[in-house]
């Protein structure tokens, strides 16, 4: 496929014809942004089986903020429908999602990170799919996060509890929130809120939940879930991750830029 620099992609939307791997047009789109992801992503990608992707008439679209490793080669082994970064600056994750969105063909965005995978790919995608026929009245959905069941530890039972039960009680309050290992938005609504902010390094998340919140309903559901591997919070700690999620979230909605220049990569 033709490298794509990402300024003159922003400048023109000129874009390569992929070819769908669907017969039909794709009703969901899968977004992956990743970057420097070898150790991880065969064993994510290998996850969403192409029978069950054509089954719900979804596409999965891998977006590579400029890896050096080879993230490239594995994507490569999953799909043709990937778009890169080539620009000097260091790509924001935010920047990342849009890319994707731009080839994307479906009317429902499904962004999820490239170390997060649905638990039951048939269950997720067909709550999605009947969520987006029938629900009109829900523009936007938060989903339940939990750790790789392997990797689970008392401390992230309790963590994953009370941040899911937070993420939902800042949907019931009408405070749009939802993490970014998997948000699932209507395209035109994802359009009209003017996609993710690509300035922003770390609380992007947040910022487009809540801006969605203004216009329409964002909803937390439990039905489905994603599991997503706990690195940072090994790394980190669970203390200084939680701090710099709260500092970045206070920046962007009273500032509308996060606090972070720079979200570390976990890798």
């Amino acid at each position: 496929m033709e490298k794509i620099n990402t300024f003159d992609y922003v400048k023109k939307k000129k874009l390569p014809k992929l070819e769908s791997r669907t017969p039909q047009k794709p009703f969901i789109s899968i977004v992956i942004p990743v970057f420097q992801e070898e150790k991880i992503l065969e064993s994510v990608l290998s996850k969403y089986d192409k029978s069950i992707l054509e089954k719900y008439n979804a596409e999965l679209i891998i977006s590579d903020g400029g890896s050096t490793d080879k993230t490239l080669q594995i994507v490569r082994k999953f799909t043709s429908n990937y778009v890169l970064h080539h620009g000097k600056h260091r790509q924001t994750i935010a920047e990342g999602r849009n890319l994707g969105s731009q080839i994307a063909k479906g009317e429902i965005l499904v962004f999820i990170n490239g170390d997060t995978i649905p638990c039951c790919l048939d269950k997720f995608l067909n709550y999605i799919h009947t969520w987006a026929k029938t629900d009109r009245t829900t523009i936007a959905l938060a989903v339940k996060v939990k750790p790789f069941p392997e990797e689970e530890n008392l401390k992230d039972k309790i963590f994953y509890f009370l941040h899911n039960n937070y993420v939902r009680f800042l949907n019931l309050l009408g405070i749009g929130m939802g993490r970014g290992e998997c948000q699932i938005i209507r395209r035109s609504f994802f359009e009209k809120a003017g996609g993710y902010n690509p300035k922003i390094h770390a609380g992007e998340d947040f910022d487009l939940y809540f801006r969605l919140s203004r216009i329409g309903k964002v909803k937390y559901v439990d039905e489905i879930f994603v599991y997503e591997s706990p690195r940072r919070f090994r790394k980190n700690g669970y203390l200084k991750t939680i701090f710099q999620w709260g500092l970045n979230a206070f920046f962007v909605m009273f500032f509308e830029k996060s606090f972070s220049n720079n979200w570390e990569p976990i890798r």
